[in-house]
């Protein structure tokens, strides 16, 4: 059997990073926040908090893939910080449902925006209907695109590791492009200003019979529904962890891990506040949803929200349908490449501490985890077929972010029960950045058990549904 070897740089590590962040998300979950917040300041300032949020996170991360540089990752530092309990909950809620339901929905994305080029995948497109139950084509070319990828992964990190670097590139160049573009045409419009009259006036938008309704948001009411809008922007920006996973195979992981996460998560915060600037300078925020054209539409009701397409438009008329849908499908592709790639090293992880299949531990003659590889696969295909993947990633923002931050408390007491222990990056502002995250996204959870009981509960259940699990696992080894 082969071992891993370290072949992944500085420059793989940021491309995993943002190419993992990277999906749909960007081009879409605005128009959902523009309809919570009514404000294009504190629309920014969600994509802003987020991003702060995220790159706090990943400084403290640093220090604990500094001093962990191991296969596994956050697995690892939780199971060293709070023991086999919470390290195994941690990755059954990440097979179950956040890393394979992350693949599905990406999957999925990539497979209707292929719809847009070749009819046959159009999402619509029922193959086979039972009651219930179908089979579009779009879901058979989303779980294709996962059985490419899970193969092109099996035959050697060398292989993830260039189509990572060229999708990510490409979508990087498609994105920068794209803000480009929007801030030259949209200084010649008035949009940008109309927008910002009057911005720091926040209020919520609904529909009714077709009738629009506004309601204006003050106090406790607004910090609650800034906090329920932000989990679009904090959705778009997950997964940035997962070059963790992996680091079993970076070179200079105490290095390059850290410095990594710091760089990627940065590029990706940019990234999203200057495309959403683009979008408010080309597209006006409020709209009706029965206007027929896109600047009657507005940010807010843009067709299925793609206000990404919406603000292409505007400047290249109908062609912008399919230069969007290529940029998606370039961006959904190249971030189901990173997710397959390294969700698969934290399954091994858990596998060689016998807290998931055996098998997966083994690596194959390229020295990768093909079985992992392979159980990550297709339960993300059953996902696909199910239809349920987006119930869940919903049940499951609340456990993302609870999991983020216990393992940054992880940082506080691996301070107190190792502190001997080298770091060779220590958490950035300790203790007040890791603190501070703590706290933010404590507040946030908080706010979605008021706001959104049923999906925060959900996501405690599928959380506590693995401590059974855990003790009829560690029975039978037992026996």
């Amino acid at each position: 059997m082969n071992k891993p070897q370290r072949t992944l740089n500085l420059f793989d590590t940021i491309m995993l990073v943002s190419g993992s962040m990277i999906g749909s998300g960007i081009f879409i979950v605005s128009a959902d926040m523009s309809r919570s917040l009514g404000s294009p300041f504190w629309v920014l300032m969600c994509w802003v908090i987020s991003g702060l949020i995220t790159l706090f996170a990943a400084l403290s991360y640093g220090e604990l893939a500094g001093m962990m540089p191991e296969a596994g990752g956050q697995f690892v530092y939780l199971k060293r910080a709070f023991g086999k309990l919470t390290a195994f909950v941690y990755g059954w809620t990440v097979f179950l449902v956040i890393q394979t339901g992350v693949i599905a929905a990406v999957a999925v994305a990539f497979a209707k925006f292929t719809g847009v080029f070749i009819d046959f995948f159009d999402e619509k497109n029922v193959l086979i209907q039972a009651g219930g139950f179908k089979i579009t084509s779009a879901q058979l070319l989303a779980i294709a695109s996962i059985a490419l990828l899970t193969w092109i992964n099996t035959r050697g990190v060398k292989n993830g590791k260039a189509i990572q670097r060229i999708f990510t590139s490409a979508k990087l160049i498609a994105l920068f492009g794209l803000i480009i573009v929007g801030i030259f045409f949209g200084l010649k419009y008035e949009i940008f200003s109309q927008n910002f009259s009057g911005s720091f006036s926040p209020f919520k938008t609904d529909v009714v019979n077709n009738v629009v309704s506004t309601t204006p948001l003050e106090g406790f009411t607004f910090y609650g529904v800034m906090c329920v809008a932000m989990i679009g922007a904090l959705f778009s920006s997950d997964a940035w962890n997962n070059v963790t996973f992996i680091a079993g195979e970076v070179k200079e992981p105490q290095r390059n891990i850290p410095l990594g996460l710091f760089i990627g998560t940065s590029v990706v915060t940019i990234i999203y506040v200057l495309a959403n600037l683009a979008y408010f300078m080309l597209l006006p925020i409020k709209g009706d949803p029965a206007a027929a054209d896109v600047a009657g539409q507005g940010i807010m009701f843009a067709q299925n929200d793609r206000v990404g397409t919406a603000a292409l438009f505007v400047v290249f008329g109908n062609v912008s349908k399919y230069l969007m849908a290529a940029l998606i499908m370039v961006s959904t592709f190249g971030c189901n490449n990173g997710l397959i790639l390294q969700g698969s090293r934290l399954f091994q992880s858990m596998a060689a501490n016998d807290l998931f299949f055996k098998k997966a531990e083994k690596l194959n003659e390229h020295g990768v985890p093909s079985n992992a590889l392979v159980y990550q696969g297709i339960w993300a295909s059953i996902l696909c077929l199910s239809g349920s993947y987006g119930d869940l990633l919903d049940y499951c923002t609340f456990a993302s972010l609870l999991f983020y931050i216990v393992t940054i408390a992880g940082v506080f007491i691996l301070r107190k029960k190792e502190p001997e222990t080298p770091r060779p990056y220590k958490a950035f502002g300790y203790p007040i950045i890791p603190a501070i995250y703590i706290l933010l996204a404590g507040f946030i959870c908080v706010n979605l058990l008021i706001l959104k009981p049923f999906n925060a509960g959900m996501g405690v259940l599928i959380i506590a549904l693995g401590i059974p699990v855990f003790y009829l696992i560690n029975k039978k080894q037992k026996v």
